[in-house]
């Protein structure tokens, strides 16, 4: 399994999580379910780039300030538009702090599974140079 594999399953497996958080925990309307599943994606998506972009802990190196910064803009205007719902139906800052929770908790999971994944496949690289 390579390390774009192990982030895309991790991304449909939180996915589907937030769906059934929004659907059997919350009992939330359908509306409301994709508002709750935009805002994760979108979310998701954008803290996904700061894990792939480097091989090491994604604050290792820090990312450039300009990216950082699109990111953070690209997210509050994401979560303007959840909570306010925007073209959509609004969730709400509880809903969007809970996503924002569930999402920032799958990233950091998600970076320290990336490293053991690094250190795997290191670990089989130096058997086979032997």
């Amino acid at each position: 399994m390579g390390i774009a594999t192990l982030l895309g399953a991790i991304g449909v497996i939180t996915s589907f999580g937030i769906f059934y958080i929004g659907l059997e925990v919350f009992k939330l309307s359908p509306e409301m379910i994709q508002t709750f599943i935009f805002l994760k994606l979108s979310v998701a998506g954008h803290l996904t780039v700061l894990v792939a972009r480097t091989k090491r802990h994604f604050w290792s190196p820090p990312p450039a300030k300009i990216l950082f910064l699109a990111i953070v803009l690209t997210q509050l205007v994401a979560t303007l538009i959840a909570v306010y719902g925007i073209i959509i139906t609004p969730i709400g800052w509880t809903f969007a702090l809970f996503v924002w929770g569930y999402a920032l908790i799958s990233f950091l999971i998600t970076d320290f599974l990336k490293i053991y994944l690094y250190r795997l496949i290191n670990h089989s690289e130096m058997k086979f140079k032997r």
